[in-house]
């Protein structure tokens, strides 16, 4: 087949003789290969498929510098044989797409210039790979080795170093090792501390190994019957260091993979929304506080920043790491059940955060009805951001500028940021 664009999900899109639409993973727009069908049926809308023999291979094309990407190989990467700048320039091509196809909006009317930054330290040479993942969670065989799923599938590919791990998380020695009665493993390596943490997940009815790994290293481990993180030894939580502060992040909570994305996103939302002293700001999906905190230190004393978060731990750990700001206030409980609770009329400023899935249009239409004066959207999915961008252009709301960022190299994933402000009518 001759491959077509690229398509959001990390593929590109090719035809059959007969028409039927191929999801290809492997390969680059321009190509010309056979492609082996991994999923589908006969009549299917679309069939998955993987290029398994270049014939015509594109410009950007460069040999995967894992040993274990590859088709049928480890699924966590998606563009190991593509050039470093042609991986950037795939994403903007798809952040294109989806907003003209789900928000009606070309890039000029998104206010983005279409490129996607990389990350400060991040421009390699073809064939390099930038060591970013500062969280890995491992996959363990029925022999116990370390390894990661491939794509789509429960199968594990084993490996003796992932090229994308960051190196406090290589350091741990965690693929050297067998992991009897283990499922899976994640390894966490923090960012401006030394703190490493281990959190397992035994297999049912698994027990637990002695964790001797290469480097210090606190373990947490998930319950097998209510499936809450318990703590084995060391600290429950890691310090990361961003904007200024740190912060504990407990129990494997979210936090930026990518070592310089903390920094990166909080320069870019408070150069997007320039607080103003004496400003109330709202912190949606606030996590342990990183934007709020950021808008505190900004907004001054006679500000006020709100910020709203479901996850039980993630507010335990925002309410210590903002203690010394009596103007931060932490709600527990999801955005679109305690946003209307608050009694809160009116906002200046908002930075939302969503999950994957997006804020969607009831949460939307209530931070419009706030009327701010900017908005910042966080967004770790193109779709997602395109949907809502669409949601908000119908409440008054359309885009300032968006900048996008290349914060998962080798991966198809990309986070961008659209800032966002009241547009006339007919705007």
């Amino acid at each position: 087949v001759e491959v077509g664009p690229v398509a959001h999900g990390g593929h590109c899109i090719a035809r059959t003789d007969e028409g039927q639409v191929l999801f290809v993973r492997h390969a680059l727009p321009g190509e010309r290969i056979t492609a082996r069908v991994t999923d589908g049926e006969e009549g299917a809308r679309f069939l998955r498929a993987d290029a398994v023999e270049i014939h015509t291979p594109a410009k950007d094309r460069v040999p995967a510098p894992c040993p274990f990407s590859g088709p049928g190989k480890c699924g966590g990467c998606d563009w190991q044989h593509a050039a470093p700048g042609a991986q950037r320039r795939f994403k903007g091509s798809v952040i294109a797409e989806q907003l003209a196809r789900l928000a009606g909006l070309s890039p000029e009317e998104a206010r983005w210039d279409g490129t996607v930054e990389p990350a400060p330290g991040d421009k390699v040479a073809k064939g390099e790979v930038p060591a970013w993942r500062t969280r890995v969670q491992y996959a363990i065989d029925d022999q116990g080795r370390a390894g990661l799923r491939k794509h789509r599938s429960h199968d594990v590919e084993p490996v003796d170093h992932c090229m994308i791990a960051a190196p406090g998380v290589s350091e741990l020695g965690i693929e050297r090792r067998e992991w009897p009665q283990i499922a899976t493993v994640e390894a966490i390596a923090a960012t401006g501390s030394h703190d490493r943490q281990v959190i397992l997940t035994p297999k049912p009815g698994g027990r637990l190994p002695i964790v001797e790994l290469d480097r210090p290293v606190s373990v947490l481990r998930i319950g097998e019957k209510d499936g809450a993180v318990h703590r084995v030894h060391g600290r429950p939580f890691v310090r990361e260091r961003a904007a200024g502060r740190t912060w504990r992040v407990g129990d494997g909570g979210f936090w930026q993979i990518h070592p310089k994305a903390a920094d990166l996103l909080v320069e870019a939302v408070m150069q997007g929304l320039m607080p103003k002293k004496g400003d109330m700001a709202l912190d949606l999906y606030c996590g342990v506080g990183l934007f709020a905190g950021a808008l505190a230190e900004r907004v001054g004393d006679k500000g006020a920043v709100l910020g709203i978060e479901s996850g039980k731990r993630a507010v335990e750990d925002a309410r210590h790491n903002l203690q010394d700001l009596d103007r931060v206030r932490i709600e527990h409980g999801k955005v679109e059940q305690v946003l209307p609770r608050t009694g809160i009329t009116d906002v200046d400023l908002v930075v939302l955060d969503p999950p994957r899935a997006g804020a969607g249009k009831k949460t939307v239409d209530r931070i419009a009805a706030l009327t701010p004066r900017r908005i910042a959207y966080v967004a770790c999915d193109p779709a997602a951001l395109a949907r809502d961008l669409k949601y908000f252009r119908e409440a008054g709301y359309g885009p300032r500028r968006l900048r996008a960022f290349d914060l998962f190299p080798m991966t198809h994933h990309v986070e961008c940021v659209a800032i966002l402000d009241r547009v006339t009518k007919d705007a």
